[in-house]
């Protein structure tokens, strides 16, 4: 019996050392020149395998999915994770945030060792196979620099990523290859995204890339859910974009989609209560001036500062009331999610009503899916890459079964 993957990410990584040890042959074919591309690039500035909270808090990151993806958490969570990288010698620790790192932060040494270990264990790896479907015999096709494959297959799963970062290989195509077989996807659309904001060009020349630092962030979805956060972001020529705009996303975008525009509500002083920053900001100022004011009675300034008076009307600067309102709940309009190609990764995919409890498509027996081409979701913060990881378990455990299953049959 012979498995084989199409989509050399994490999702079909794992998917792989989990069929093998089920004593399987497994074959991986990928359409880039080498595997993992966008887990390394990923991983550039500090992998972020998982993250320390409590499994319960852990499952809130998945929003509406939650009840779909705790199944595979519950046989692969955030401990798991840690204990996989270990077996591959990697160390873990856990940061100030909660998120989980490899020792020295790297993603290329636990790719390394983790390919070393799945290549010992028996797997085939067949780079610029660029999947096409299947043909008139059921055999999937392939285009490679060598001219048109097929491959026959006992099993398939489908770990080709949803489409964002297309240049690493995750670039949507397979979304017509099942549409053509009625499998139902919903559209892909950005997650873990940046947002356009109409910045005025002074604002925009003056704070693009600069961080806003430790502010509170809340968001609407369009049912009326509420979604709080604390963290960083960047001011960037279209907007803003990072960590605690990336978790309020989901919010944004389905506002967006809803209304045509999503509100964003900023505290730009968190560690402080509005009736004291009323009373700080009351203090006579004399002959100083307001951005002196703003900075020492309130820790207000640069971009923040800007905020204030991209937002702000002169009026309310006058108003301690109303401008401490503002420092408290500052709302940004933002226009658009960037284009799905910017996104860090991607909502939509193959919806869970084509797929039973094992990732497999109803209709088309034997062929499993896994990863971000499934339809969840999730902030970056080591969240995104656990459940990558264990739906791939999870497909790939499925298709050992399938295959048992079915030789069971064949024998009785």
């Amino acid at each position: 019996m012979n498995i084989a993957i199409i989509g050399g990410g994490p999702a079909g990584l794992m998917a792989a050392e989990t069929a093998l040890a089920g004593g399987v042959q497994v074959a991986l074919y990928d359409s880039m020149p080498s595997v993992g591309r966008k887990f390394l690039l990923a991983g550039k500035g500090g992998l972020n395998l998982t993250h320390s909270n409590p499994s319960d808090l852990f499952l809130t990151r998945y929003g509406d999915r939650r009840a779909q993806v705790a199944p595979w958490l519950a046989e692969f969570g955030a401990d798991a994770v840690r204990a996989w990288a270990q077996g591959l010698g990697i160390d873990t620790y856990i940061g100030s945030s909660g998120r989980v790192f490899p020792r020295d932060m790297k993603a290329a040494p636990l790719l390394r060792a983790w390919l070393r270990r799945l290549r010992q264990a028996g797997l085939a790896i067949y780079v610029r196979h660029r999947w096409c479907g299947w043909d008139e015999h059921k055999a999937l096709r392939f285009d490679t620099p060598q001219g048109p494959t097929s491959v026959r297959a006992d099993a398939v799963i489908l770990a080709l990523g949803g489409g964002s970062w297309p240049n690493l290989g995750s670039d949507g195509a397979w979304v017509s290859v099942l549409g053509a077989r009625s499998i139902s996807v919903a559209p892909l659309r950005p997650a873990n995204c940046g947002f356009d904001v109409g910045w005025t060009e002074h604002f925009r020349a003056k704070f693009a890339g600069h961080p806003v630092k430790t502010v509170g962030v809340v968001a609407k979805s369009p049912t009326g859910a509420v979604m709080r956060r604390m963290g960083e972001f960047v001011i960037t020529e279209t907007g803003l974009e990072g960590g605690v705009i990336y978790a309020v996303a989901p919010f944004l975008r389905d506002e967006i989609e809803a209304t045509g525009k999503g509100t964003l509500r900023l505290d730009l002083a968190p560690d402080r209560e509005l009736p004291r920053l009323i009373k700080d900001l009351s203090q006579p100022r004399g002959k100083k001036t307001m951005a002196t004011h703003l900075q020492r009675r309130a820790h207000i300034d640069g971009v923040k500062a800007g905020l204030l008076r991209e937002i702000v009307s002169k009026d309310d600067f006058t108003d301690p009331t109303r401008l401490a309102a503002a420092i408290k709940s500052l709302h940004i309009t933002v226009t658009a999610p960037r284009p799905l190609a910017e996104a860090i990764s991607t909502a939509g995919g193959v919806e869970f009503k084509a797929l039973d409890k094992r990732l497999m498509l109803r209709a088309l027996p034997g062929v499993f899916c896994a990863g971000e081409m499934v339809d969840w979701e999730a902030p970056t913060g080591g969240y995104l890459l656990t459940a990558c990881l264990a739906s791939g378990r999870t497909a790939g455990a499925g298709a050992v079964a399938w295959l048992a299953e079915r030789a069971g049959r064949g024998r009785s």
